[in-house]
């Protein structure tokens, strides 16, 4: 199945609400907020198409730390129905080229610490886990990955 990866755009709002509810339940995004990160100048947002359905999207910001500038995934999502078909790495690595492309040099994510599968993604795209992050889920733990792209 053929994978396309293009920028996600305020009219795919409704899909990617529906795929972030079906990936975090109580815990997703809210429909504004996902709104407001679609149009954020210093956002980017990647939709992954297979048969022409959206069948995941990621979003990811980037910011100043001292005199760098770092990359945040804030979501990678992929519909149940399209899993374990390497959306979620294309998708990771399409994001990581945009930043590169923008002068970012490390990027950061943040993990359910029993999301194994999630982890799995994580570390075969070359994360590294930096710390633990109590109760960061409500009364779960998180954990903070970092990769050095350049």
């Amino acid at each position: 199945m053929p994978i396309t990866i293009e920028g996600a755009l305020t009219k795919n709002l409704d899909r990617l609400y529906e795929i972030e509810t079906e990936c975090f339940k109580q815990e997703a995004f809210g429909k504004q907020h996902i709104a407001h990160l679609l149009t954020d100048y210093d956002s980017i947002s990647l939709v992954a198409r297979a048969d022409g359905e959206i069948a995941g999207f990621i979003i990811g910001i980037i910011y100043g730390q001292g005199n760098a500038f770092v990359g945040h995934i804030l979501t990678v999502d992929v519909s149940p129905a399209y899993r374990r078909k390497g959306i979620g790495l294309q998708l990771m690595q399409e994001i990581e080229k945009l930043f590169m492309g923008k002068g970012v040099r490390t990027c950061h994510l943040e993990v359910r610490e029993h999301n194994l599968a999630a982890l799995r993604l994580y570390e075969k795209s070359g994360y590294r886990k930096v710390n633990k992050l109590k109760n960061y889920y409500g009364n779960a733990n998180g954990i903070c990955l970092r990769k050095v792209l350049a």
